[in-house]
């Protein structure tokens, strides 16, 4: 059985359930080496914790493995990538693929009041760069979005696939009451607010199912055209009454987004993303079609309901992510590392490096992805006119 050496960089929350999933794979032995971040502390605790060697560099991890984990923030992913690449090394890139994070060094920089035309430019150049490194280095590239391996998605991939759909309208959402990351919030880490951080699930999602459609009826993928965005900073509006149960301390992003897709057959997608959503994660994608219609649910799935009347006795349990307490009736995840498609996602990664083929989510998907939502940035600008994704 073939081994493949795996490296992660970031020890946060992606790299907890990267590592978990990739400890599941079948079918190919899984190594996982080593872990480094930026902080010595962090990046010992996570290797004690689960039994690897801590690395105190990305370089020095990539000398030792097969294929590079990107779980970093995002302004890292593409130094990373392309470092791993011009090594020979096999990647798997976390969300966002890239993003336009200000001037190195400037304090006084705030996203939310920036150009966005010129960020739109920088980050093409950025896809670009990575690009040609990964393409000249002929290595595997997958992009970890998990709601393209949702098993609810993926069913209604089969569908379309085999009943010859023409998918006319699709509509995602992924929402919740703020991100757990202390990068999260501010630009020049993050690359962006609601539209980069959440918006991008659902709608790698609804550009993956459009390419299944396109490639099923006619041999090529049916790929995004043009876009509209609003965006909002809810939680900083005159007169918002902070009850304490979302988070507020947003630096410079928005809280709120919507996106309005325009594909090149004339069909439409559009997303829905935010902060301000309680009661746990709220992810589905639904599809119109011709023939068919469907609604995927990722969270909550419905398969288990628990009740606790005391939040106390179960205070330590986990039952659903985002959830801000444990009393009542609860939507309980069973298992989410499978149901939201982070364990199909990292068998598919896995066994696409040892076998040297790409993975159903690739460059290509990511692509388009950061073009459509920094295009949509441009859109919010402009008032939400209508802006061309340049293919």
């Amino acid at each position: 059985m073939k081994c493949v050496r795996v490296g992660i960089v970031g020890v946060g929350m992606a790299g907890r359930y990267h590592i978990e999933c990739l400890r599941r794979v079948h079918g190919v032995k899984v190594d996982v080496v080593g872990v480094t971040s930026r902080r010595q502390e962090s990046r010992e605790a996570f290797a004690a914790e689960y039994g690897v060697r801590a690395f105190d560099t990305v370089e020095a991890l990539i000398e030792q493995v097969d294929l590079l984990d990107v779980c970093s923030p995002p302004l890292a992913h593409e130094a990373n990538i392309v470092a791993a690449a011009r090594a020979g090394k096999h990647v798997v890139c976390e969300k966002p693929l890239t993003g336009y994070f200000g001037p190195s060094g400037d304090k006084a920089f705030r996203g939310n009041r920036a150009a966005k035309e010129p960020m739109l430019a920088a980050v093409r150049e950025s896809m670009a760069r990575i690009r040609e490194a990964v393409e000249s280095a002929g290595v595997v590239f997958g992009y970890a979005e998990n709601f393209v391996y949702a098993p609810a998605v993926q069913k209604e991939a089969e569908v379309i696939r085999e009943s010859g759909a023409q998918v006319l309208r699709m509509l995602g959402e992924e929402s919740h009451s703020g991100s757990h990351s202390p990068d999260y919030g501010i630009w020049n880490r993050a690359g962006g607010g609601s539209l980069v951080g959440k918006g991008c699930h659902p709608l790698t999602a609804l550009l993956y199912l459009k390419r299944v459609e396109g490639e099923a009826r006619g041999g090529k993928p049916i790929r995004p055209a043009a876009v509209s965005g609003r965006t909002h900073e809810l939680t900083r509006i005159r007169g918002y009454r902070d009850a304490g149960f979302l988070r507020t301390d947003y630096h410079d992003i928005e809280d709120y987004g919507w996106m309005h897709v325009v594909f090149e057959d004339g069909t439409v997608g559009d997303v829905v993303t935010g902060e301000t959503t309680l009661g746990g994660i709220y992810d589905y994608v639904e599809v119109f079609a011709n023939n068919h219609r469907a609604r995927c649910r990722l969270n909550p799935v419905s398969m288990l309901d628990a009740y606790n009347p005391k939040h106390e006795q179960m205070a330590d349990l986990y039952f659903v992510e985002k959830i801000t307490t444990n009393e009542g009736w609860m939507p309980t995840s069973a298992n989410e590392d499978y149901t939201m498609g982070y364990q199909d996602e990292a068998q598919d990664f896995v066994t696409c490096a040892a076998e040297g083929r790409q993975p159903i989510c690739d460059l290509d998907l990511a692509i388009d992805t950061m073009n459509v939502i920094y295009a949509a940035y441009v859109s919010e600008e402009r008032g939400g006119a209508e802006v061309a994704v340049r293919q």
